[in-house]
């Protein structure tokens, strides 16, 4: 049994990163967003492009903007990983064939035109996709197979094509090396 957005919860953070409650996840997202528990991963194919989704336009958060392959928070004692693919499956119907942890100690704050704030420590993992996705259409209206370098030069001359938080996201994983435009992820073909 899936549980629905009013059923969800989130995990509450203070600034060190350790867990100091729970909150309602449709209570969650306003201009004064506490600092919460999230994740964010980016998906590859065999030929090691990325999937790419936009964002349906009901989202509460920016509606209708291209990000990373999934995003979402786990739940009160659900292990990320758990959550990940539980997200996966449910906005993307796809299974992820492998975790890989590649920023752990990510975070952001970001503010939406609308005045929406994301407050979020947001591990960030790149997971193998064997098959191409069938997105719920309450939660992704596009989707797109990216090459890393594409993905790459656009955070870099459009980031307002991007979520706040790829961007960001984009920048550090090429300063560690772990998205380089070669697309050598360290999946097997």
């Amino acid at each position: 049994m899936t549980a629905t957005l009013a059923d969800e919860h989130v995990v509450l953070l203070d600034p060190d990163g350790t867990p100091i409650g729970t909150m309602d996840k449709t209570r969650v997202h306003t201009a004064d967003t506490p600092l919460h528990l999230a994740f964010s991963c980016y998906g590859f194919d065999s030929d090691g492009r990325i999937l790419l989704t936009r964002r349906a336009l009901d989202k509460r958060t920016w509606p209708g903007v291209w990000t990373n392959t999934c995003c979402g928070h786990p739940a009160p004692g659900e292990p990320i990983e758990d959550a990940i693919r539980r997200r996966l499956r449910h906005e993307l119907g796809v299974q992820a064939e492998s975790l890989r942890l590649v920023l752990p100690d990510f975070r952001y704050r970001a503010t939406a035109p609308d005045g929406i704030v994301e407050n979020e420590i947001c591990p960030v993992y790149f997971v193998q996709l064997r098959t191409d996705p069938h997105p719920a259409p309450d939660e992704v209206m596009q989707w797109s197979w990216t090459s890393v370098t594409d993905f790459l030069s656009a955070a870099d001359t459009a980031p307002f094509l991007l979520s706040p938080w790829s961007v960001l996201q984009a920048h550090e994983l090429r300063a560690t090396g772990a998205l380089r435009a070669t697309g050598d992820l360290g999946y097997p073909s």
